[in-house]
């Protein structure tokens, strides 16, 4: 790969912090990222450390070394880091961090202007106290867990990444390859970013329309026969006549009985899920260009303020702002002025429009 040298000034340094059990996904995805980078010019210096220097067993069993202890990074011997990535494993929502990482993330994150993690590494960041009054996300799957355990965190089990002022977050491994894009592209621009992700074979922004994990893939597969069929048919026409009469009806149970196996099995109403994957419907709509009283009636939502409200309650932005949102394509500079939290990426289609990352000096 050709290198082109960009404008002055030292590398920023990437630190990627590994522990046993660390996912190699989550150490690889955004190392290949800033490492492409500085390959064609950003000034990028990405490496792996560990708590203490030495290799660390990965989930798939792969032997990692590291370069550096985390100690010796946060002390200042040789460059201390620019931006500190913390990888997850299957363990950090089970139980106790591995000894030494809450320290080691800790003691990092003092000497970095800049922390990120993928994955469940948000649970290694909340241990720290570093989400504490923050928006943050993780793998959906653990999204629940990270907000019962830190209820200082605002969890958005949404979102493909959150920028929360110096902190970072992404959902589940390959997101960090959006967020690694997005933190090249708040730093060198644009331009690069996109080099990095044409060599990757990656989008720079996922597509809207594509979400990577709709309401129903979310959704547990329920045990009662009666119940899977009926989540199959909510899924293939939102807007039909799904309210909780109609769907006791169609399955043969009192409307009481079938909200007692929704909460069981589903983990909630059988309004709260009609509503949503109305709403993911309504995205789509939007998304490919159609008026928000259009996708209002196909979506099943009805009115315009029925539309409106849902939006609210799932979103936090109205259809009108999601539309113009999403129809947005620029990208701010890298000496933009940005506002402490910015906007995020859902993991349901790309609602923040473009990736608005804070920009830190290296």
């Amino acid at each position: 790969m050709r290198e082109r040298q960009r404008g002055g000034g030292p590398a920023r340094t990437v630190a990627v912090l590994v522990y046993d059990g660390v996912r190699l996904m989550d150490v690889a995805a955004p190392l290949e990222v800033f490492g492409t980078a500085a390959a064609l010019g950003g000034r990028y210096a990405p490496l792996v450390c560990s708590v203490d220097g030495a290799p660390v067993r990965t989930a798939t069993g792969t032997l990692l070394g590291a370069d550096a202890a985390a100690a010796d990074l946060a002390g200042g011997a040789g460059a201390p880091p620019h931006t500190l990535v913390v990888p997850g494993s299957d363990d950090l929502p089970l139980g106790p961090q591995p000894d030494g990482l809450t320290d080691a993330v800790a003691a990092l994150a003092a000497a970095a202007p800049r922390v990120a993690s993928v994955c469940t590494g948000a649970f290694a960041l909340a241990a720290a106290g570093l989400l504490d009054g923050r928006r943050a996300t993780t793998h959906w799957r653990h999204a629940a867990a990270l907000a019962r355990r830190h209820p200082l965190t605002a969890v958005e089990p949404d979102a493909i990444f959150v920028a929360d002022g110096r902190v970072c977050t992404s959902a589940g491994v390959t997101a960090g390859i959006d967020l690694a894009l997005a933190l090249v592209e708040a730093d060198e621009g644009a331009e690069l970013a996109r080099e990095v992700a044409r060599d990757l074979v990656v989008f720079l922004r996922r597509p809207g329309g594509q979400s990577q994990f709709s309401v129903a893939a979310r959704t547990p597969a329920p045990r009662h026969e009666a119940l899977r069929d009926l989540v199959r048919e909510i899924a293939a026409d939102p807007a039909a006549d799904h309210a909780p009469a109609a769907l006791a009806a169609r399955c043969g149970l009192s409307t009481r009985h079938l909200t007692r196996l929704f909460r069981a099995q589903v983990g909630t109403t059988p309004a709260g899920y009609v509503e949503a994957v109305r709403v993911e419907a309504a995205q789509a709509l939007l998304e490919a260009g159609g008026t928000v009283t259009a996708a209002a009636h196909r979506s099943g939502l009805g009115s315009d303020e029925s539309l409106r409200r849902a939006f609210l309650r799932h979103l936090g932005v109205t259809p009108s702002a999601y539309r113009a949102r999403f129809r947005t394509s620029g990208v701010p500079g890298a000496h933009d002025t940005l506002p402490r939290k910015v906007a995020h990426r859902t993991q349901g289609g790309d609602f923040g429009g473009p990736a608005v990352l804070p920009t830190l000096a290296p």
